[in-house]
């Protein structure tokens, strides 16, 4: 789970520094409500209900799934490699001591993992899974994409941050809003044609952002998914969280904490 009283206290330092007398109603008005983006389902294949997801990418016809609970004694934060038809785990490795994995992504040759708290380590490590290097980050460690040349980061806040791969220095960041104000607890992302798509924590809402302006300009409901399967909404199942593109079958991997399912989908 995700520390709630965080995501409070930075909504109240907001509040805090802005003029009561400024009403920035009329800039959110300007924004158009985003599109509600429907999907096709395609096919469902197993998951690992042991697998609290925290990120996931498909690569070269494989998933790469980042995994961490901190309800988990000791700790089992875990970096695999999955067969996405079968379910079956290629490869894994486990983080080091009571680390909590967070994002996954892969760019060029290298997968980089963030860690929740510790804002210290975010591993680099070769494809077949050997330490390359580590960095140190000053913010929650939530969800990780790339747009092919940026690293894209979520700490849970508003913010999403681009990052140098080589250095982590931060190149920009963006604050995210739709038409009815700011969007917090992004988590979970994917790069897909342009846009970074975030799964919104706590909920089954996916948003697409245009990474220019920061502003929502779709929204999918996944909730459908739970209602067709409900096992997905009993103990052990928890939130969605996992998002995966592979661009060249145009299509979509959808799946969640602990969940049974792992779901192929096209967008409409």
């Amino acid at each position: 789970m995700k520390p709630i009283y965080s995501l409070l206290l930075i909504f109240f330092l907001a509040a805090c520094s802005n003029d009561p007398d400024k009403d920035d109603s009329s800039t959110v008005e300007t924004i158009p409500a985003p599109a509600q983006i429907s999907y096709s389902l395609l096919k469902v294949y197993p998951h690992d209900t042991s697998a609290y997801t925290q990120g996931l990418q498909f690569v070269n016809g494989f998933l790469y799934e980042g995994t961490g609970n901190p309800d988990s004694v000791p700790n089992k934060s875990k970096l695999r490699k999955v067969d996405y038809a079968s379910g079956k785990i290629l490869k894994e490795t486990f983080l080091p001591g009571i680390l909590l994995g967070e994002g996954v992504t892969v760019l060029g040759n290298k997968i980089y993992q963030l860690t929740w708290q510790n804002k210290k380590d975010l591993f680099i490590i070769s494809l077949i899974f050997k330490l390359i290097k580590e960095f140190s980050y000053d913010i929650e460690g939530w969800g990780l994409t790339n747009d092919g040349k940026n690293l894209i980061v979520t700490d849970g806040s508003n913010n999403i941050y681009f990052w140098d791969p080589e250095t982590l220095k931060e190149i920009k960041r963006i604050s995210v809003q739709d038409n009815a104000g700011m969007k917090s607890n992004l988590n979970e992302s994917e790069y897909i044609n342009g846009f970074i798509y975030a799964n919104v924590y706590l909920t089954d809402e996916v948003l697409k952002i245009d990474p220019a302006t920061g502003n929502v300009v779709g929204r999918i409901d996944f909730s459908e998914l739970k209602k067709t399967y409900p096992e997905l909404q009993a103990p052990p199942s928890d939130y969605l969280n996992g998002i995966a593109w592979d661009s060249s079958g145009n299509r979509l991997f959808i799946t969640g904490k602990y969940w049974s399912k792992m779901f192929e989908i096209r967008l409409n």
